[in-house]
């Protein structure tokens, strides 16, 4: 018996219009910043999936094989009959490296991009059939609101592939404390750490040699154009992605490479040659620095697993 269960869920107006107010925000500051979270239309989601299969993007193959090799540990300070909550799911991929030796009262995959999140978890209710998957179209940057399917089956959070260092070290400890809130004395909070390294690792990961990062990055502004019945002309833009070491991440930005002129929303936009348009930050943690920023959001660690390099960590944190 198959227990997916799923409703398409269009965007309502009033989000648009909140998408809008954003958008408009952000490029109206000084220096220009676009949120992340629009990378992730369904073109988004497929270029982001290849950069995973990229030699230089390090991360998915290292935690790959950190949560396969550690996952009988993993599962058992999990424990059974818990609801597994993964915010950005996408693909829902990595919840299978888990599922083997995972037992689960349910599952909740959570993403912006409501196609994407559909299809695939249909494709997942297709191998898993016993498993009750009731995915949740949201922005879960604006809040998480759950629903459990039992009293007796606590919420544990799912956030691997370092999502958590896209958000300022302030903000990320405000989205912990976000899924701290959702849960009373049990439950947890499974989470991947990319870890600081070597600048060149860094700056490869982020500058692939194919251009998918390239391209996954100017998708940003097509997307906005369709959302928000924009005319930005997209080859007057080329990705820009540097590690600063002073502060620990990976900035990555837009360069406008002649002066534009532009609408979104209604708005008119201008956009000087070499100007900088500001789209994601990819913080970096030494383990420690990142425990210390849990234990602020009401976390307790348990358990840390690496890899020989100490290139990524997967942690497993109680609520206190």
């Amino acid at each position: 018996m198959n227990l997916f269960t799923a409703q398409k869920i269009e965007q309502p107006f009033d989000e648009l219009t909140q998408v809008a107010q954003e958008v408009i925000a952000g490029l109206s500051q000084s220096p220009k910043q676009v949120s992340p979270k629009y990378f992730y239309d369904e073109k988004g989601s497929a270029l982001f999936d290849a950069i995973t299969e990229l030699d230089e993007y390090y991360v998915p193959r290292v935690e790959k094989a950190i949560l396969v090799d550690n996952r009988a540990e993993i599962c058992a300070a999990i424990g059974s009959g818990m609801t597994l909550v993964e915010p950005g799911a996408g693909s829902c991929e990595k919840i299978r490296w888990l599922l083997p030796e995972l037992d689960l009262a349910a599952y909740i995959p959570m993403d912006i991009s409501g196609e994407h999140l559909q299809a695939s978890a249909v494709s997942l209710g297709d191998d898993y059939a016993e498993l009750k998957i009731t995915p949740q179209v949201c922005d879960h940057t604006l809040g998480i609101d759950i629903h459990l399917a039992a009293d007796d089956a606590p919420p544990v959070f799912f956030y691997p592939g370092s999502s958590v260092g896209n958000f300022e070290p302030e903000a990320a400890v405000q989205f912990m404390r976000a899924m701290r809130a959702q849960m009373q004395d049990t439950g947890g909070l499974l989470i991947g750490v990319d870890t600081k390294k070597d600048a060149d690792i860094l700056h490869a990961a982020y500058n692939d040699s194919a251009g998918v990062t390239a391209q996954f990055n100017i998708n940003l502004l097509d997307n906005l154009n369709s959302l928000l019945e924009g005319d930005i002309d997209t080859d007057k833009f080329v990705h820009h992605a540097l590690y600063n070491a002073e502060r620990g991440r990976i900035e990555m930005h837009l360069r406008c490479t002649g002066r534009h002129s532009a609408q979104l929303a209604g708005q008119q936009f201008e956009f000087a040659e070499g100007e900088l348009v500001h789209t994601e930050y990819s913080y970096k943690y030494h383990p420690d620095e990142f425990i210390e920023l849990a234990r602020s959001a009401g976390f307790a660690p348990v358990k840390v697993w690496q890899d020989d390099d100490r290139w990524f960590a997967v942690m497993y944190f109680e609520p206190v």
